[in-house]
């Protein structure tokens, strides 16, 4: 059944993108490998870039999901505004993202609030995903692909024109968790400043799966009953704001942008914890000018992030006389880059830059009741955390002739990591001050690590006539371990490891100091046929294979030398090693537009098709959280002031699992969603149905379903993985003035 099903897949999505192939070929301008760009403005426009659709902004709150349409792109589940992307089976600290040229980092033992959480999709002015190969000016520390989001560019006053003055204002209601949300943006400019407001508010209940998947009961024994449909711990509320003020002059801009973030709550189905707040302040300075030889680029940010856990409200909170597990993470984060873009010639170009990232973060535990497992002191998870990058890169461009381009990169990276002295709650986890303790050994050890990493890429790019294009070529990259991967150090109490879990799964975890970088061989290529407009039709095929080599992945405790304990409720508790990982895939998109005329205005097909294959060549055994072959096919018409859109999305059974993290088998599934948006002048009015026919399914990368019960006990079963949403209708307005 299995089989077939997946069969299946692959015959309707390659029979519905052939025709988007089977057309004749013009001419063709140059175009950057491998790169799609998405834009979203403010007041949605008619046309799509990139694939995506406006009416996201009123279906989502998760920024991360307006990457559903992109070639190769799927998604941890995590909280409401929390999704981890991942490129081709790479995923989180694998990946280098920014948000407005920053590099945010996790400052939390669960990863709660990654990089995307921290910008509110109406605040997205453009999205840039590369999947194949990223340059190495792109940023280092990541063996996976790059993922850029940027606010809105400046606006100005047109030349004689006094002021500028604008803005809008939406809101949206989803009927699944009772969503709702508004969000208002103003700018106020002449011809040489520019003054921007945004500001979002997205709240939502537990959402609810189309069946029920366990017993309706009372979430924990002191919570409140939870039917059998709702998905516990999935409702969030977020609070993003910024303000930008930018000056312009003879061809320089300078930009400062100041944005906050208050998340009061979000719930974590797939975590034992929940996030009780989340608060940060980010300081953005950027220059960017234009000279006769090029173009230079400098950018300064501090971002501090104050994090905080406990049991949320379908978690059990007392356990005995302990009022909840309080956990808290502050995170401080500054980086500075200098680029510059030097035209040497025509036919050369040279980009050099260098980046620097400090980072420094506090991860502790306060005391809760008066016995000896949470109390009588703060638990010291990570102390004066330390990780430091300085990076020097140069990358030449040339163009040889209007069919043959080329690109080479080098980028060296320093990576220093440090961190201090640890403790428990108690004399029962040990006496920090004895070597021989758990915590005793971690104090005594030499705790500082230097990496140095290499990143070289080689790539080409071939377009013999105006409707082919080929591109490919070779990356070496390398990532350094994050702080939790090296410095987490207790592995002598069950509840603490399961504290320590990025990845969703259920397990207990703790670090190794022992953990060297992850280097990644890859090969990637880019079959791309099109019409000489890039408007009516076209077809990609992008093969990849990617090698890595001590890839950090879970491993026995007794493998690395720690006794960290036995389970009996089905979960495990792991430690991680350096192992080799082997990836390889396959994406195919097309668009195709099948009729216009003036009855019914012009309608278009589009789809996509993902397959990935990975596995730890050292165990035999299948990576964690490998989204299985998938496929998305959409029609959409437009007439005047009219979108619709019909979209099919069906996903293959997963069966290639991560045996060590025990982790579950998901079926195969179809989903069927409608959406139609309606533009009228100043308003733009958005509605749709995800998940028409309410089919109930498994998220194949949604995790272990921790969602309610005593979760640090031993109340919870190894048996259930998170359920997509059941359907939902959803309506969105939006206007501008």
């Amino acid at each position: 059944m299995q089989t077939q099903f997946k069969q299946h897949i692959l015959a309707t999505s390659i029979a519905a993108l052939l025709p988007c192939a089977a057309v004749q070929a013009q001419e063709l301008p140059l175009q950057k490998p491998s790169e799609v760009v998405i834009h979203a403005e403010k007041i949605p426009a008619p046309n799509i870039d990139g694939g995506t659709q406006k009416s996201a902004l009123a279906a989502t709150s998760d920024v991360a999901t307006l990457l559903r349409d992109v070639p190769g792109v799927s998604l941890y589940l995590a909280g409401g505004v929390s999704s981890l992307p991942a490129i081709h089976g790479l995923a989180d600290d694998r990946l280098r993202i920014q948000v407005d040229g920053m590099n945010l980092i996790s400052a939390c033992a669960n990863h709660m609030n990654p990089p995307l959480s921290y910008i509110d999709p109406m605040q997205v002015g453009s999205i840039q995903v590369l999947t194949g190969i990223a340059p190495v000016s792109t940023g280092g520390d990541s063996i996976g692909g790059t993922i850029k989001v940027n606010s809105p560019e400046p606006e100005f006053a047109a030349a004689g024109q006094s002021t500028l003055l604008k803005g809008q204002a939406g809101s949206f209601y989803r009927s699944n968790g009772n969503a709702k949300g508004v969000n208002f943006a103003a700018t106020y400019a002449t011809e040489i400043w520019s003054l921007n407001y945004t500001g979002a508010i997205a709240e939502s209940g537990n959402y609810h799966a189309a069946n029920d998947f366990k017993a309706a009961k009372l979430a924990a024994a002191d919570k409140a009953w939870i039917a059998g449909d709702e998905v516990g711990s999935s409702r969030y509320k977020s609070e993003n704001q910024s303000l930008s003020v930018a000056m312009r002059n003879a061809g320089q801009l300078l930009e400062l942008r100041i944005g906050t973030q208050n998340i009061p709550y979000q719930g974590f189905p797939n975590q034992r914890m929940d996030m009780t707040g989340n608060n940060s302040e980010q300081v953005n300075l950027r220059y960017k000018s234009q000279y006769d030889w090029g173009t230079l680029e400098a950018r300064l940010y501090n971002e501090h992030t104050r994090h905080r856990m406990n049991f949320g409200d379908d978690k059990q909170f007392w356990y005995g006389n302990a009022p909840g597990m309080p956990m808290d993470t502050e995170g401080k984060n500054t980086g500075a880059l200098i680029k510059a873009d030097l035209m040497l010639s025509e036919r050369d170009k040279l980009s050099v830059g260098t980046e620097y990232q400090r980072y420094r973060m506090n991860d502790w535990w306060i005391a809760s009741g008066t016995g000896m497992m949470m109390a009588p002191n703060t638990f010291v998870n990570i102390a004066d955390g330390q990780r430091d990058r300085l990076g020097v890169f140069a990358e030449w461009d040339a163009n040889w002739t209007p069919q043959w381009m080329t690109q080479l990169g080098l980028r060296y990276e320093s990576v220093k990591m440090n961190s201090g002295n640890v403790a428990g709650y108690s004399s029962m986890y040990g006496n920090p001050a004895l070597p021989s303790s758990v915590p005793g050994a971690f104090n005594a050890a030499d705790r500082q690590r230097k990496d140095n990493n290499i990143d070289l890429t080689a790539t080409a790019r071939y377009t013999p006539n105006a409707t082919f294009s080929m591109d490919g070529g070779y990356a070496m990259k390398s990532r350094s371990p994050n702080l939790y991967e090296r410095y987490t150090w207790a592995s002598n109490n069950t509840m603490v490891m399961n504290m320590n879990n990025w990845f969703g799964d259920g397990n207990g975890y703790v670090g190794n100091l022992q953990l060297k970088p992850e280097v990644a061989h890859t090969l990637s290529a880019t079959l791309n046929w099109h019409d000489a407009e890039l408007s009516d039709w076209e077809f990609k095929v992008s093969p990849y294979y990617t090698q890595v080599r001590d890839y950090i992945d879970a491993t026995s405790c007794a493998a690395v030398g720690k006794t960290c304990g036995t389970r009996k409720d089905g979960f495990q508790n792991l430690s991680l090693s350096n192992q080799k990982a082997r990836l390889y895939g396959l994406d195919i998109s097309g668009h195709k537009q099948l009729i216009k005329t003036s009855d019914i205005g012009s309608v278009s097909f589009s789809g996509l098709l993902n397959y990935v294959n990975a596995k730890n060549t050292v165990t035999d055994s299948g990576l964690y959280n490998i989204m299985p072959l998938n496929t998305r096919l959409s029609l959409t018409q437009k007439k005047d002031h009219w979108e619709n859109t019909l979209e099919v999305q069906m996903v293959d059974a997963k069966t290639d699992l991560s045996d060590i993290r025990k982790e579950l088998r998901t079926a195969g599934y179809t989903l069927l969603n409608l959406r139609s948006s309606y533009t009228w002048k100043q308003a733009r009015f958005d509605v749709g149905i995800d998940n028409v026919l309410n089919r109930f399914y498994r998220l194949p990368l949604g995790g272990a379903y921790l969602g309610q019960g005593a979760t640090m006990g031993a109340g919870v079963a190894h048996d259930t993985q998170v359920p997509g949403s059941g359907r939902s209708v959803y309506a969105g307005v939006t206007l501008k003035f």
